[in-house]
């Protein structure tokens, strides 16, 4: 099979060919129709955000494909299946505290550099090896579509988030890092979930400009002044009412003071949900006051991707309609131009946009 292979950190993709996957029990090969190319790809691939990666590999995040073929044990997929291939791997022999690797991305910990060595590959090839359990069926799909529903990887990190605060339908919800890439996505995916406002702060007017215009009267943006407590005062008046939970999705360069101001505008009884990459470079660590916590009793939750079952449960939410993949722009490249799609990408990493490989 033809793949663009990591060779070393820092060098660019090289296009060659590789052995085509060998199917084992609990396994499943996928024939690879489209992957998303991420708009930080480069500063993975650069070593610049410091991931666990062994290399070579063939790299990626996720991808939309059809089954090739099944282990002994699938009871339920057959091959031409179209399925989301899943790239969180869990190991299978601890259910409380699983080690996992990102499959083409980055591993957690040792154990996930211990599992990263058997789902190596990740989906910037012709074929993709993954677990069973990761080849998720997602019904009929028009090829011509495929790219487009790449974006259900991007969807499914805000959506993890949201599932972990625990958002109800009515409920008001601030996402911080509103008008970056994974922020937009989150408002998309808090208002297909029902929430009754979402508050989106940011700096990026037009961004914020283009939100309104999307999504209408429950989306109440906040241009951010960088004053921590004039900031905090916008964000509880743009909110229809209290502001029932937080999910911070800032990424690495952000700092901790937006990561405060946005979790300390959330009431009594709250919930503060973090999974953005402030932090992972470097840099203060978050502060929060303590007697603000215990008084109001704040729940301060962390969450790193989402649940196994987020994403048949995503793909409900836009089979049903309430989430609407249309609002994404796509645009696709060759697996021979891999290198460009990376360059793409982190040209064009703006809201609702995606860079797609279609191998």
């Amino acid at each position: 099979m033809k793949a663009a292979i990591l060779k070393a950190f820092g060098s660019p993709l090289a296009v060659e060919t590789l052995p085509d996957p060998i199917l084992g029990t609990g396994e499943v090969v996928v024939d690879v129709v489209a992957a998303g190319v991420l708009p930080y790809a480069n500063e993975v691939f650069s070593g610049e955000r410091k991931y666990l990666l062994e290399l070579p590999m063939v790299p990626g995040s996720g991808a939309i494909g059809r089954v090739r073929a099944v282990g002994p044990d699938a009871t339920r997929l057959v091959a031409g299946d179209w399925v989301i291939c899943d790239p969180t791997v869990r190991s299978r022999d601890d259910v409380l505290s699983p080690d996992i690797t990102l499959q083409g991305w980055s591993a957690r910990g040792e154990g996930g550099l211990r599992l990263q060595k058997h789902f190596r590959h990740g989906p910037f090839a012709e074929q993709m090896l993954v677990p069973t359990e990761n080849a998720i069926p997602i019904g009929w799909l028009d090829a011509a579509e495929a790219a487009r529903w790449c974006a259900l990887n991007l969807l499914l990190v805000p959506y993890g988030g949201l599932l972990a605060a625990n958002l109800q339908a009515g409920e008001t919800v601030l996402v911080s890092g509103a008008t970056g890439n994974y922020g937009s996505a989150g408002v998309a995916v808090a208002l297909a979930m029902g929430a009754g406002c979402v508050v989106a702060p940011g700096r990026n007017e037009k961004v914020l400009e283009d939100l309104t215009r999307r999504f209408g009267h429950r989306l109440r943006t906040v241009k951010l002044t960088g004053d921590e407590g004039e900031d905090r005062e916008r964000m509880k008046q743009a909110a229809l009412g209290p502001i029932d939970c937080v999910l911070d999705l800032l990424p690495p360069w952000a700092g901790t003071k937006p990561v405060r101001t946005a979790a300390m505008t959330v009431r009594e009884f709250g919930r503060v949900v973090l999974m953005g990459g402030v932090g992972m470079l470097g840099g203060d660590d978050l502060e929060l006051p303590y007697p603000w916590i215990m008084r109001n009793g704040i729940t301060i939750r962390g969450q790193w991707m989402y649940p196994p079952e987020a994403t048949i449960r995503l793909v409900g939410l836009v089979r049903s309609g309430l989430l609407d993949l249309d609002n994404f722009d796509v645009t696709t490249f060759d697996l021979d131009d891999a290198n460009e799609a990376v360059a793409h990408a982190a040209a064009n990493g703006g809201p609702f946009k995606l860079t797609v490989i279609r191998p």
